[in-house]
């Protein structure tokens, strides 16, 4: 590829909303006698004891979610996962998951992965407000859950933590990053047109649900206090371009939205 330079990178901030229990687990193993299996732990900050949301998660979901709902193969496994990942760079060059979310680096054909996501801290006003709250656990409440042998109907129950309805986390931060390479490979335009696919991805989300149980009621989140930044020249963003309540307003704004940053980046 010749010459491939960053025109500018688009940073989205949002808090979100756990509407229901939320569980994302750590990768704890065993149990404590009278405690809780550690696979149902939620996932920790080592530092504060503080639930987050890891950004692999949310990135993970988000990505498989838009797969699906585009039909794409699921034809290459990462590790204990499978995801879809373009064959050739014919197909590639067309594919807005592969384009954005990234490929393999051993492929050969890939460019630069567009969409950074952070980890997202429990935001510090739930915070102190939970450390007010009888709960089971340091920022957890304890559900029980009980399977039942179909068999000999004997009761097997669990129990599980999950980050209460009504915790926010925040503020989190999405970094994509738009290049421009003199192969006309890589376009403002197209990356700017791309990136709706980041904002229809977080609506599926909230249509479905984040972490773990989420058949069984967990895991329903809401992005809110979204605002969107543009970074040229690698300065620090001032002013939001657009701030909005809800992912709702943004998507009713999108083609507005991405007018304005294809506008100001091919300018710049």
């Amino acid at each position: 590829m010749d010459k491939l330079r960053v025109k500018g990178r688009v940073l989205l901030e949002f808090n979100i909303r756990a509407v229901t229990g939320l569980h994302i687990g750590g990768a704890g193993t065993g149990i404590q006698i009278g405690g809780i299996d550690k696979e149902k732990e939620v996932i920790r900050d080592p530092l504060t004891n503080r639930p987050y949301i890891p950004g692999s998660s949310l990135k993970g979901k988000v990505r498989s979610l838009l797969e699906k709902q585009l039909g794409l193969r699921i034809n290459r496994r990462i590790g204990q996962t499978k995801i879809h990942s373009c064959d050739n760079q014919e197909e590639y060059k067309n594919c807005r998951v592969c384009w954005v979310f990234g490929v393999p680096g051993e492929v050969g054909f890939n460019t630069p992965t567009r969409l950074i996501v952070r980890d997202v801290p429990l935001s510090e006003e739930s915070a102190q407000e939970m450390e007010r709250l009888p709960l089971d656990r340091p920022f957890a409440e304890v559900k029980t859950e009980v399977s039942i042998d179909r068999i000999t109907s004997a009761a097997n129950p669990r129990t599980i933590e999950r980050v209460p309805a009504g915790a926010v986390f925040g503020p989190g931060e999405m970094v994509y990053t738009v290049y421009s390479s003199d192969d006309g490979l890589c376009t403002v335009q197209k990356d700017v047109d791309f990136l709706a696919i980041v904002f229809q991805g977080l609506k599926l989300l909230e249509q479905d649900y984040l972490g773990g149980l989420g058949s069984r009621g967990s895991g329903r989140v809401k992005f809110e206090k979204i605002r969107v930044f543009l970074s040229k020249d690698a300065q620090t963003p001032g002013e939001p371009l657009k701030s909005y309540d809800d992912l709702d307003g943004l998507l009713t704004d999108l083609n507005p939205l991405l007018k304005q940053i294809r506008t100001e980046l091919e300018g710049g």
